[in-house]
């Protein structure tokens, strides 16, 4: 019995560990994307490529803050989850951010790309937004075939 309480005392040290080590990094990501963006605007750089670099870092933030928040959730709390319900709960707002990320970063490429006129370096961007849309897809696939157990209200898999 003692083995245990050792694993879950470990468990829950651990995940406010990695927890904590990830709010630290997304803070650390904002708060270098506010000194970079002072920087090119007393530099003279162009506003849009500002406000593009600025969205495309606080998606990113978003995302590491969200496994935070997923750690502490999920490996904090009592032992004993059901992982097909942790997964329910937790992929789609995951994956979500993650697809959002990406699709920017191949937008932004596109845009970059037709503006230097590199046409025949297009192909990197559209892969990155087929692999956004792939990786949605899969999300689909995994609620749709991922048994519903429990009370899975918040998840977005609900609505199907």
């Amino acid at each position: 019995m003692s083995n245990d309480k050792f694993v879950v005392t470990s468990q829950k040290v651990f995940a406010r560990a990695f927890t904590l080590l990830f709010f630290a990094i997304s803070a650390t990501i904002i708060l270098t994307t506010l000194v970079a963006a002072v920087g090119h605007v007393l530099n003279g750089d162009e506003a849009t490529q500002i406000i593009v670099k600025i969205v495309n870092a606080s998606v990113i933030s978003m995302a590491v803050f969200e496994v935070a928040l997923v750690i502490s959730k999920e490996y904090g709390a009592e032992a004993g989850h059901d992982v097909v319900v942790m997964l329910r709960r937790t992929l789609p707002r995951f994956i979500g951010t993650v697809c959002v990320a990406l699709a920017l970063e191949g937008l932004m490429m596109v845009i970059k790309y037709s503006q230097l006129d590199l046409a025949g370096n297009l192909y990197y961007p559209v892969a990155i937004i087929v692999s956004s849309a792939l990786l949605l897809m899969a999300l689909g696939v995994f609620l749709r075939l991922a048994p519903q157990r429990g009370s899975d209200t918040d998840s977005a898999a609900h609505c199907c």
